[in-house]
This record gives C-alpha cells, sequence and structure tokens, in this order.
C-alpha cells in the first residue's frame, strides 16, 4: 500500500467513528495532542448511567455449620432413628447451601474404646452407612463420611488434652457409665484403678476435637449429650486462652503465636475457636424411647436381649412379635401416666413420634380412640404404625447392602470435602500454635 492511499484510509476511519460517536473527543484520533484542539466535554445527562454503580463492601456473614455424630453400632434401632437420625434428615431438608455446612460423621475412632475383632468393626460401620443413606442423608447436600477417613480429628484430639483438665474429666459420666459405676465414682476407687482404659476416660476429648475440627457453630444434641457439649465450650476457651490470646509482659507468657504483647495477630483472630451452640431437639422430636424389656432403661445396642429393640430393618413380623411381648403391666385398659406406667407410655411415645400432625401423646391417644382399649389392641396400633415407618426403610437398606462395593463410591466426594475442611482449620490452628 503507498503512503498516500495509506493516510486517506486512516482519515476516513476517523472521520466515521467520530460521526459514529460525537462525545469522543478529537484529540484521541490526533497523533499528538497540539495538533488540534480537545473538543468541549459533553454535558451531563439527566439519562442513567449503563456503568455499574459501584459496590458497597458488605460484611462477610459467617456461615452455619453443624456437626453430628454416631457410632458404628451396625444397624441402628427405632430410638437412634427417632432420637436422632431423623433429626439429622430435617436439619438437611431445611438448610439452606448458601448459608449453612452439614457435617455428619460416622464416629468409627470412638468404637475402638470397646476392642473387636476387625471383620466386626467392619461390618458395622459398612450398615451404619448403608443405614444413613436409606435414611436419605445425601453426600450431596450434607457432608457425610467416616471419622477414621480424616487423620486430623486424632491430631486436634492430641492439641486439645494438652489444654484438658483431668479434674474435668474425671467428673464427666461417660467413663463411669460404661463401667457400670455409680456417678460419684473417682479415679481413686479400686474398680475405676482396674478397668479404666486411657481410650475411654478421654473420649470427650476426642469428641470435642469432632466438633472443634470442622468450627461447628451449632450440634444437636440429646439429654444425655449436653455435658459432652459442655466440655467442648470448655475446650474452645482452654485453646483460646493458650493460643489466641497475646502475651502479657508483666506476666512473663501468656497466650502464644505472637502478638508482641499487643492485640491479637492475625493468626490468633484467624484460629480462635467458636464455642458451640447446642440445636436442641425440635418440637415434633421423639421422647426417649425405652427398652421394650425394661422400660426404666433406655432402648440400646448394648442391651444383650434382641428383643429389648426394634431395628430399622426388622420386618413387620418382627417388630409385631417384639412389640407383642413388650413389658407393660396388669392394671387394666391403656391409659397414658408415664410415671405409673411406663411401659404403656413407652408405646405411645413410639406412635406419636411418628405421627404426621405431631399431637401429644395424651390427645393422640384420646383421638385415636387408644384411651381405655386393651393393651393388646393398643400394642397392634403401635405395631402397624411402625411397621408402615420403616418398611421402606428397610427395602432400601437391603438395596444399598446387596452392592457394598457402590456404598463406598456414594461418599467418595463427601470424604474430599471433610478432609480439606479439615486440613484448613487446622492449619489455622497450627499457625497459632508456632507449629507451621
Amino acid at each position: 500500500m503507498n503512503w498516500s492511499a495509506r493516510a486517506g484510509r486512516i482519515a476516513w476511519q476517523r472521520c466515521t467513528a467520530r460521526s459514529l460517536n460525537p462525545a469522543i473527543p478529537r484529540r484521541l484520533y490526533s497523533k499528538s495532542s497540539t495538533s488540534s484542539p480537545p473538543s468541549p466535554a459533553p454535558p451531563p445527562s439527566s439519562a442513567p448511567s449503563s456503568q455499574p454503580p459501584a459496590l458497597k463492601k458488605r460484611e462477610k456473614t459467617p456461615r452455619k455449620v453443624i456437626f453430628s455424630g454416631i457410632q458404628p453400632t451396625g444397624v441402628p434401632h427405632l430410638g437412634n432413628y427417632l432420637g436422632a437420625l431423623r433429626e439429622w434428615k430435617r436439619l438437611q431438608d431445611e438448610a439452606d447451601p448458601a448459608t449453612t455446612d452439614l457435617f455428619f460423621c460416622i464416629v468409627d475412632l470412638h468404637a475402638l474404646t470397646i476392642p473387636r475383632p476387625g471383620k466386626e468393626l467392619k461390618a458395622a460401620r459398612d450398615e451404619m452407612l448403608a443405614a444413613l443413606l436409606a435414611l436419605g442423608i445425601d453426600p450431596g447436600k450434607s457432608t457425610l463420611y467416616f471419622q477414621s477417613d480424616v487423620k486430623e480429628h486424632a491430631e486436634l484430639m492430641w492439641i486439645l488434652a494438652c489444654t484438658s483438665s483431668v479434674g474435668y474429666l474425671s467428673r464427666m459420666t461417660q467413663w463411669k457409665s460404661k463401667l457400670q459405676l455409680a456417678d460419684t465414682a473417682s479415679l481413686t476407687d479400686p474398680e475405676a484403678r482396674a478397668s479404666l482404659k486411657l481410650g475411654l476416660f478421654s473420649y470427650p476429648v476426642l469428641q470435642a476435637a469432632d466438633i472443634l475440627l470442622h468450627r461447628a457453630t451449632h450440634v444437636p444434641v440429646g439429654d444425655d449429650q449436653r455435658q459432652h457439649l459442655e466440655f467442648a465450650r470448655e475446650c474452645v476457651t482452654n485453646f483460646n486462652h493458650a493460643y489466641c490470646t497475646p502475651a502479657d509482659p508483666a506476666k512473663g507468657g501468656g497466650g502464644g503465636g505472637g502478638g508482641g504483647g499487643g492485640g491479637p495477630s492475625r493468626a490468633m483472630r484467624e484460629a480462635a475457636m467458636v464455642p458451640p451452640e447446642m440445636i436442641l431437639p425440635s418440637r415434633g422430636a421423639a421422647k426417649r424411647i425405652m427398652s421394650l424389656t425394661a422400660p426404666d432403661k433406655k432402648m440400646s445396642k448394648s442391651d444383650p436381649a434382641p428383643r429389648s429393640r426394634i431395628l430399622l430393618t426388622d420386618d413387620a413380623a418382627t417388630i409385631r412379635r417384639k412389640i407383642r411381648g413388650a413389658v407393660t403391666d396388669g392394671l387394666g385398659p391403656a391409659s397414658y401416666d408415664p410415671v405409673g406406667r411406663p411401659g404403656v407410655a413407652n408405646l405411645v411415645h413410639m406412635v406419636a413420634a411418628l405421627d404426621p400432625r405431631g399431637r401429644d401423646p395424651a390427645t393422640l391417644m384420646k383421638e385415636e380412640g387408644l384411651e381405655g382399649c386393651q393393651l393388646a389392641d393398643l400394642k397392634e396400633f403401635v405395631s402397624d404404625k411402625v411397621s408402615e415407618e420403616l418398611t421402606p426403610i428397610r427395602e432400601r437398606f437391603e438395596s444399598y447392602m446387596s452392592m457394598p462395593w457402590d456404598i463406598k463410591i456414594e461418599i467418595e466426594k463427601s470424604t474430599e470435602v471433610a478432609q480439606k475442611s479439615a486440613a484448613r482449620n487446622m492449619r489455622l490452628y497450627k499457625e497459632a500454635m508456632g507449629l507451621c
């Protein structure tokens, strides 16, 4: 191209651009700002600007983190389902993914406090996982994983143990109940000294680590777990005092992770543990379900009598047989009296927990015509309602157990989420402690 033709083409492009958009200053198309005077700025327009307004800086709202765990005792029983696992499902269904994270953990390290053959524990782990999936716990909505697959649980336990009080642990009831000792038992008692193992004694420390590893803000608890959550809050206080409080030069120490005696450092602020809050059972949650053979004791897998409990995998005939044999009393027709007739009340509590209308036990008995009926009729009514609830769960459980190689795949991504969360939070804690 010759130079005159090229100059003409450039001049044409400039004129065309200015004609399409007169607001563009001429100097933008000039070789020099002195070659032609700049055109005056366009008058302000009342029309709304096409540019987006500057975004206001908003404070980041802390996420709600819910954590709960269950031991791999094999197939859960009706008490597990009505007391805890159905609440897990409710929390999952009601949670807003934009603001809430849920972590549900099969705490297989806790199961080691009572040694048993490896094959037995493995089977119990698989059964518990299949049961949770059958109940509707969705690894796509909740982070569901095995405790032993996330090594930071044990690591954080050791860190918390280093600031935990032996005196506080000795007053807790978990180890005493497991050893069938009185609540007033102490470490000096001969039976305790002979039978107590460190793992059982320090069980609450691992439980606190489970909660604090994911920086849980809320934990669903029953009456028998309040003491453990209070201990977790005590661990928060101890850790924050030891590692997230600036040192006081006048006292020659205290605190950790730096700070130079002034305000808390960035590492301290980010690592400070959050005291978890309790999530109490919902209004429709069941009262504690008791043993069918001893209504003064809660339903438990540790009871040697299989007929004392209803498993989620029991078929209709088995459920009917167990409920027909449930201990009640010889005081005549049915009535709701939790104190005077605990066996009858236990059966009523089961159907009240399953009632879609959420009626209280006394109201349900009256409206269903159970008040004053024969105990045999009450047991038939309860059997039908329990079977109706558990049949679809049993069928889904059997489906999962028929392909055991697939159920682990169900939680692979979920386990990775738990591992990343644990690694991220452990790094915060370790930075404050000076471990990295």
